[in-house]
């Protein structure tokens, strides 16, 4: 392979709705996922897509094959409320190998300046084998805002996203080298972490 081409990533994106997943509406997690990572993203992306039911041992079944599949990135979306459906973070809790609770709390300080009511999200991220798992928030504005960060009116960084620092965790659990599209998201990585060209 060559030097300059991009390594290859295989994603795994996860909606999680009883209502999508039987017909009564359309999901609008899975198209907002794939559509903000394929912006973000320089590499080759495969998508493992999954519409899903609030079922715990479904959810972290899904999780597991997909890890098995050899995603290295799984992102979910919805189902971490309170409501008693609401079990995303519990079955991506049981799966997990380590748990990365700082996603979660960023997620929740993002989120905070939007509404009062992102005290309410139960986000966690995980880290199974070589996979990181990410459990984001339903709304497809809010997907974007927790991955992205906020920006002021000149277009600087108010508030980092979580997106920023997913490319150094990746290398870390030994995944691909993940390089983001500077204008949708700067990922951060030590200078000797920095692969050269």
């Amino acid at each position: 392979m060559s030097e300059t081409l991009h390594d290859p990533v295989r994603i795994g994106v996860v909606s999680v709705s009883d209502r999508a997943s039987s017909g009564v509406y359309e999901d609008k997690g899975l198209p907002a996922l794939k559509d903000w990572l394929t912006r973000a993203l320089r590499n080759p992306i495969t998508f493992d897509e999954r519409l899903i039911p609030d079922e715990r041992q479904a959810i972290s079944d899904t999780l597991v094959a997909l890890v098995d599949a050899g995603c290295s990135l799984i992102l979910t979306t919805g189902g971490t409320g309170p409501a008693l459906r609401d079990v995303t973070p519990e079955a991506t809790l049981a799966v997990a190998h380590k748990e990365m609770p700082g996603f979660g709390e960023q997620m929740r300080q993002i989120s905070l300046r939007f509404v009062p009511t992102a005290i309410l999200s139960r986000q966690v991220a995980v880290v199974r084998e070589r996979s990181l798992i990410i459990n984001l928030p339903g709304q497809p504005k809010a997907i974007a805002e927790t991955l992205e960060g906020l920006r002021g009116d000149d277009g600087s960084q108010q508030v980092p996203g979580i997106f920023a620092a997913v490319p150094y965790c990746v290398d870390l659990i030994g995944g691909p080298y993940l390089e983001t599209d500077e204008a949708v998201c700067k990922a951060f990585r030590p200078k000797s972490a920095v692969r050269q060209r």
